[in-house]
């Protein structure tokens, strides 16, 4: 944590020893640092405020004429700030520049300490650049150092709780969190665990390895755990919320997004995770989402006294309406049955997330920026290609993980395979759900002029060494964001429960900045660094051939090439061992 009260303390005192037709500009000493100021309160990394001072620093308008004239600092703090941030050739909007990720990186600024913060957050506040009444988001991107992660954070946030902790997870391995659990619980915190991983630790017979597993674990430590009978692909907490009380709505704390709890999630993929508070409806939908989940599970038989029913049944109707924030679910698409009371069907015929990315997209007036793991989502597909026609001159982006790359001859013969089952099927339904399979897009998009990249790590895709572009979110004219677990996937849809957060009001701005930015970083994964040039020239004539590389995007004409360098100068790497036993072959002799 950074922490600044004490510097707009000075900041303040300094502006009232003037007088008042005087205003100094702001500047501090070389050297001087924000965390100088240690005074209680404050503001973390990530948060409305940091992200506020984050957003008006990187706003490419922002001159360093312009920053001086609106943050009131001197011309050596201005031209330092932009110096850093357009990079060597001076200019805005190229490949060098190097944005500010954290205040960490702003204060490492010369001349940048806590008065020209107290002068950067003021001006940030008045362009309107600092969250004010609505819920308070904050966002962690990964990868990020041990102790800067999400996991760290959400570790400290159960710590912090004092009644009530639900949690909805695919999956979840990390240490901190657990001794964090164990310590909640051990307060007499009550904690709910909805797990995915339960679904097979319940299959396990001996009771000794039954014990020993995941949920086991979490059950001895006081945890009552259940599981779904469809994938839990939530990643979501709630602490102190309105399980029993409806009025905690309003100091819940909430967590969603795309990360996993491991170290993976926290260390090595591309992800995003959201931090809110202040927000009643948001509490309240993720409360009712958990409740009806846990209506709808089963029990993993363990040591952990049984916690029941939500007592408070709290829903969205409950609180006041905040505009600009929705939570959107897929839980929608199910209808819960069953001599048991736990088992969930499918309606077919509703999309409801699947519905709110397509608006989103048609909306779409300059640009559509996606970062995801999958695009096998046919209604969104189709949304940006009808966009990209109809609106060529609308920037549409697109990031995906290397596993969504299909050959030329690949995507040709998935589409044979879609005019096949169409002209098999007898019936309307029927053909319909040819479409349904799952159909990679990447290539339809780039053949219809998409700018398409895959974060691309290896030859050969594989999990245990895949260093994923695992975030799910769409910013769209830098105004709008969808951003949760949900992939664009019809599995996703309607075979998965699934969560995804909505923001359209324009008090979001600086959540909606730091995403543009994170997306800005991403989408030129190793390109300032050459790291495509340096891979080939390896490749061509080192005595060692690497299939797997640090990751970088790359094009699909980028990749494709690649891969046919690879297989020029290794002539085993489609051999059945290379393909069967990928961890084993991270290297090929020549």
């Amino acid at each position: 944590m950074l922490r600044f009260s004490a510097l707009l303390a000075m900041f303040s005192l300094a502006l009232g020893t003037l007088p008042a037709c005087v205003e100094e500009e702001a500047e501090d000493g070389e050297n001087d640092a924000f965390a100088d100021g240690k005074a209680d309160g404050g503001i973390d990394e990530g948060s409305p405020e940091a992200l506020g001072v984050l957003a008006l620093v990187n706003d490419a308008a922002m001159t360093a004429a312009k920053l001086k004239a609106d943050a009131h600092v001197t011309a050596r703090v201005a031209g330092n700030i932009v110096k850093h941030r357009d990079g060597a050739d001076g200019m805005a909007g190229t490949a060098d520049d190097d944005k500010y990720d954290s205040l960490a990186e702003l204060d490492a600024i010369p001349y940048v300490g806590p008065t020209t913060l107290g002068a950067l957050l003021e001006a940030a506040r008045d362009k309107g650049l600092v969250g004010g009444t609505g819920a308070k988001i904050s966002v962690i991107f990964s990868p990020q150092a041990a102790e800067a992660t999400h996991n760290a954070k959400i570790a400290s946030l159960i710590r912090g709780a004092q009644k009530t902790v639900d949690i909805s997870i695919y999956s979840y391995s990390d240490a901190g969190i657990s001794a964090a659990l164990a310590d909640a619980t051990s307060r007499g915190v009550k904690v709910r665990f909805l797990f995915e991983t339960a679904s097979d630790d319940r299959k396990i017979l001996d009771a000794t390895a039954a014990a020993a597993s995941k949920s086991g674990k979490l059950e001895a430590q006081g945890v009552d755990v259940r599981w779904v009978n469809k994938i839990l692909h939530h990643k979501f907490l709630i602490v102190d919320g309105p399980r029993d009380d409806k009025s905690r709505a309003a100091t819940a704390k909430l967590v969603t997004g795309s990360a996993n709890w491991s170290n993976t999630g926290a260390t090595v993929y591309d992800e995003n995770t959201l931090f809110i508070e202040n927000s009643p409806e948001l509490a309240a939908a993720f409360q009712h989402e958990f409740d009806q989940l846990w209506w709808g599970s089963k029990d993993f038989v363990g040591p952990a006294t049984a916690q029941g029913q939500s007592a408070a049944k709290i829903t969205t109707a409950d609180v006041p309406d905040q505009p600009g924030v929705e939570l959107l679910l897929t839980s929608p698409n199910f209808t819960l049955g069953g001599s048991e009371h736990a088992t969930w069907s499918v309606n077919k015929a509703s999309l409801v997330v699947s519905d709110q990315w397509v608006a989103a997209i048609e909306r779409a007036q300059t640009s559509i920026h996606i970062a995801s793991g999958h695009i096998r989502l046919r209604p969104v597909a189709e949304a940006l290609l009808a966009k990209k026609h109809d609106h060529p001159n609308v920037d549409i982006k697109v990031y995906l993980d290397q596993q969504e790359y299909i050959s030329a001859s690949g995507d040709a013969a998935q589409q044979a395979e879609v005019t096949a089952c169409q002209a098999a099927a007898t019936t309307p339904a029927a053909k319909t759900e040819c479409l349904r399979n799952d159909f990679l897009f990447s290539k339809a998009l780039v053949d219809a002029g998409i700018d398409v990249r895959f974060k691309s790590f290896a030859y050969r895709w594989d999990a245990s060494y895949a260093a994923q572009m695992h975030s799910k979110y769409m910013v769209v004219d830098g105004k709008e964001i969808i951003s949760g677990s949900f992939n664009l996937s019809m599995n996703s849809e309607q075979g998965t429960f699934e969560n995804a957060l909505h923001l359209t009001s324009a008090e979001y701005a600086p959540v909606y900045a730091a995403f543009e930015q994170n997306f800005a970083k991403i989408f030129e994964t190793g390109r300032a660094q050459n790291l495509l040039t340096s891979l080939r020239s390896t490749i061509s004539s080192a005595p060692t051939i690497p299939l797997t590389f640090p990751p970088m995007a790359l094009t699909y004409s980028e990749f494709d090439k690649l891969r046919q360098l690879i297989r020029a100068n290794c002539q085993v790497v489609d051999s059945t061992d290379y393909r069967n036993n990928a961890p084993a072959h991270k290297i090929c002799p020549r």
